[in-house]
């Protein structure tokens, strides 16, 4: 079984900026995606966060946050008036502001700022990342930010009719960057899993060893019950224990955005 290794590391890609130009007197209310979520605590000893595709995910670029909280209803109308808004402080032209300008149960908030990706980049804009919200629903959007001029809007829509709250410093949205041309150049194809010897055998090794785990477990086996729960892909290790991508990840580092150095003359 020490053959099994994954065939190759994948290269990076070559470091980009993403700007953010307010279009308000404030400060933009982004900020690196937090890993952390409230569902998750809850869990019993927090065991969500042994899922790292779900932490990943959470952390997986930057979140946007409403300065100050607020009541939203909804009557149940098609008409922009019956969404109501209730703050609780006064927002004036604050970004991250919400309103009602679509009608259809549609809680609208103005982001305040303009992005801008290098060419070919486009932004994905949708609710933060494994957070669900009781009585309303994020809507997504991807937005061609490397040529567009124009400001974006983040919109949940009402599931019923009824009243909500959103908190001050609560994620409102969540966004990161992604290739136009990225379904231009995937050719989704089924293959036998036998077509590939290699992972084939690294999935039956990891099988085995599941039912194993499992089975340990129903039969109080001590070591099982310490272990908890298998750490492979946690670690980025191979069914056979080898390492697996030299580019895996536990953990990622988002950037948050700073302001840029003047320029001088």
């Amino acid at each position: 079984m020490a053959g099994l290794r994954p065939p190759h590391a994948v290269g990076l890609m070559p470091a980009m900026k993403l700007i953010c130009h307010p279009l308000t007197a404030f400060d933009p209310p982004v900020r690196p995606a937090s890993s952390r979520r409230s569902w998750m605590d809850d869990t019993p000893e927090s065991h969500a966060y042994r899922c790292l595709p779900l932490v990943i995910g959470n952390q997986h670029g930057w979140e946007v946050f409403t300065p100050s909280g607020f009541t939203a209803r909804w009557t149940g109308g098609d008409r922009v008036e019956d969404v109501s808004i209730h703050p609780d402080a006064a927002s004036g032209q604050a970004p991250a502001r919400p309103m009602s300008n679509f009608g259809s149960g549609i809680l609208t908030f103005e982001m305040g700022f303009l992005l801008r990706t290098p060419p070919g980049w486009n932004i994905w804009v949708q609710g933060p990342v494994n957070a669900v919200k009781d009585g309303i629903a994020p809507l997504s959007g991807v937005i061609e930010t490397d040529w567009s001029p124009y400001s974006f809007t983040m919109n949940w829509r009402f599931t019923r009719p009824g009243e909500l709250r959103f908190e001050a410093d609560e994620a409102i949205a969540h966004i990161f960057p992604v290739r136009r041309d990225l379904f231009d150049k995937i050719t989704p194809e089924i293959r036998p899993i036998q077509s590939d010897p290699k992972t084939a055998q690294a999935m039956e090794t990891w099988r085995l060893s599941r039912a194993d785990f499992a089975g340990r477990l129903r039969e109080n086996d001590a070591d099982a019950a310490e272990e908890k729960w298998q750490k492979g892909y946690y670690r980025g290790l191979m069914p056979d224990g080898g390492k697996g991508a030299p580019s895996h990840k536990t953990k990622l580092r988002v950037k948050p955005f700073t302001k840029a150095a003047p320029k001088t003359r």
